[in-house]
């Protein structure tokens, strides 16, 4: 089953995103090669696609796992969590609908 990972940011998180994005991707890449990934990204903090130093709000990743367990483990495993990247991390089952 598909859950969604639906992560909060602390405030001014940028460089704390930074320092382990290489690892937070790597997680997200080794998904994608399994096959269970359907959508990953960050939340800008500004209406646009590159905020710049304004940063990230948080991230959205929506990936397949065995169970809710499963999904939330790995979430509390992410490199952003022990950074303290994230103010808050919420895992919920999630079914597609559409397309």
């Amino acid at each position: 089953m598909y859950y969604a990972i639906i992560s909060e940011d602390v405030e001014n998180s940028l460089p704390l995103r930074q320092s382990v994005r290489p690892a937070h991707i790597e997680r997200l890449q080794a998904l994608k090669a399994e096959g269970r990934l359907l959508v990953a990204g960050p939340h800008p903090a500004l209406d646009t696609p590159e905020p710049g130093d304004a940063g990230f709000t948080g991230s959205l990743v929506v990936a397949e796992f065995d169970s809710l367990e499963a999904a939330q483990a790995w979430a509390d495993a992410d490199p952003y969590v022990d950074a303290g990247v994230y103010a808050k991390v919420i895992v919920k089952p999630y079914k597609v609908v559409l397309p």
